[in-house]
C-alpha cells in the first residue's frame, strides 16, 4: 500500500503544483508564443502557452524523495548521493528558467547540463562495472577517469534526447512515465530486487502523469527547457544507481535516442552545427506530416517504449543486445522510408 499512497499522492501534488506554476508563468509572461514558434520552426502550437512546467515536477519529485528518504537509502546510497542528485536537478531548473526567459545561446545552455552531471559525480554516484552481453562483467574501476566520463556522456545523452523529443504535447512526459513504470517493475523482480529504486522510479511515473493531466493535447502548459532536460536527467540517474541498468533505459528510450543520433549525423553531413540549428525533421514531426494527430504520435512512441522496455524485463544481457539491434533496424527503416518519401514528393 505504500507504493499506492506514494503514487497517487505525488500525482495529485504535481497536478496542483502545475496549476500554480502555470499561473506564475502567465503572471511573469514566461511564455512560448506563436511568433517564436514560427521563427524557431520547431513548435507546432497556436497562441501563447506558459512554460516552466518542469518546476512542478522538480518540486514534487524531490519533496517526496527527501520526506521519504529512508526508502531511498540502501546499500551505497546515502545523503551524499541524494544531495548530488538534487543539486544537479536544481542546476538544470535554474538554467532552464534562464533559457525560457532570455533564450540563451547553445554554448550558454550546455553549461547547466554539464554542471548537473558534475554534481551527480561529486555526490558519489559511480559506475565501477558494466555488464558484458556475452557473460560476466567489465571492470572499469581500474581506470579512475572512465567511470565519471561514462556518467557524464550518458547523462548528457539522456538529457538532450528528452530535450529534442519535446516537440509534441505530452510526448516527453508520457515516455518518461513509461520509463519510470518499467524501472519500477524491473527493480521489484526477485533477481534485481531494489525497493529503494522501485520507490524512486514509481515516483517519477507519478509526477509525470500528474503533469500530463495539463500537458496532454491541447497543452495548457509546457515543460520548458528545464523540464525537458530534467526528465532525461532523472531517468539517466536512476539507470545508473539501479546498478548500471543502462540497457533497460536504452530499450525504453531507444527510438528517441536513435532519432537524436540520426539528427546529429544528418546535420553534420549538411555542414551545420547540430546544436545551433533546428528543424522539423525529427521522427515525431515526420509522423505528424503523415497526417497523424499529436495523440496518435504519442501513442506510437509510448507503445515502442513499453514493448521494448517490458521485453527487457524478460531478456538476458545478450537478448537485450539483440533487442537494441532490432531498434536500430526499425530506426534505419524509418529513416530510409522517410528519405525515399521525401525525394518522391520533390519529384
Amino acid at each position: 500500500m505504500f507504493y499506492v499512497y506514494i503514487f497517487f499522492g505525488a500525482l495529485l501534488l504535481t497536478a496542483i503544483l502545475t496549476l500554480l506554476v502555470r499561473k506564475i508563468a502567465l503572471y511573469f509572461k514566461v511564455l512560448d508564443t506563436a511568433e517564436e514558434a514560427d521563427v524557431r520552426g520547431r513548435k507546432i502550437h497556436r497562441g501563447s502557452v506558459p512554460l516552466l512546467g518542469g518546476t512542478a515536477i522538480f518540486i514534487a519529485y524531490f519533496l517526496f524523495l527527501f520526506v521519504f528518504h529512508n526508502h531511498f537509502f540502501s546499500g551505497p546510497l546515502g545523503w551524499s548521493q541524494l544531495w548530488g542528485f538534487f543539486a544537479g536537478a536544481l542546476i538544470i531548473m535554474i538554467g532552464g528558467f534562464l533559457d525560457d526567459k532570455y533564450d540563451l545561446k547553445p554554448r550558454q545552455q550546455i553549461i547547466f547540463p554539464l554542471s548537473a552531471a558534475a554534481a551527480v559525480i561529486l555526490g558519489g554516484v559511480e559506475i565501477s562495472k558494466l555488464t558484458n552481453p556475452f557473460g560476466g562483467f567489465l571492470n572499469i574501476s581500474l581506470f579512475v577517469w572512465l567511470g565519471p566520463l561514462l556518467i557524464a556522456l550518458w547523462l548528457l545523452g539522456m538529457m538532450y534526447t528528452t530535450k529534442l523529443l519535446d516537440g509534441v504535447d505530452g510526448l516527453v512526459s508520457s515516455v518518461s512515465a513509461i520509463g519510470g513504470l518499467v524501472i519500477f517493475l524491473f527493480t521489484l523482480t526477485t533477481k534485481y530486487y531494489q525497493p529503494n529504486l522501485a520507490f524512486a522510479a514509481l515516483l517519477l511515473a507519478a509526477v509525470c502523469l500528474g503533469f500530463l493531466l495539463w500537458n496532454w493535447h491541447p497543452a495548457k502548459i509546457f515543460l520548458g527547457e528545464g523540464g525537458s532536460l530534467l526528465l532525461g536527467y532523472i531517468l539517466g540517474v536512476l539507470a545508473i544507481i539501479a546498478g548500471g541498468k543502462i540497457a533497460i533505459a536504452l530499450l525504453i528510450m531507444g527510438i528517441p535516442i536513435l532519432d537524436v543520433v540520426w539528427t546529429i549525423l544528418r546535420r553534420l553531413a549538411q555542414g551545420k552545427n547540430p546544436f545551433k540549428f533546428s528543424d522539423r525533421r525529427h521522427l515525431h514531426y515526420r509522423l505528424l506530416s503523415l497526417g497523424l494527430t499529436q495523440g496518435q504520435t504519442v501513442f506510437i512512441f509510448c507503445a515502442l517504449a513499453l514493448v521494448f522496455g517490458l521485453a527487457g524485463l524478460f531478456l538476458q544481457s545478450l537478448g537485450k543486445l539483440l533487442a537494441l539491434v532490432v531498434l536500430v533496424v526499425i530506426m534505419l527503416a524509418l529513416v530510409i522510408g522517410f528519405s525515399w518519401g521525401g525525394r518522391k514528393n520533390r519529384v
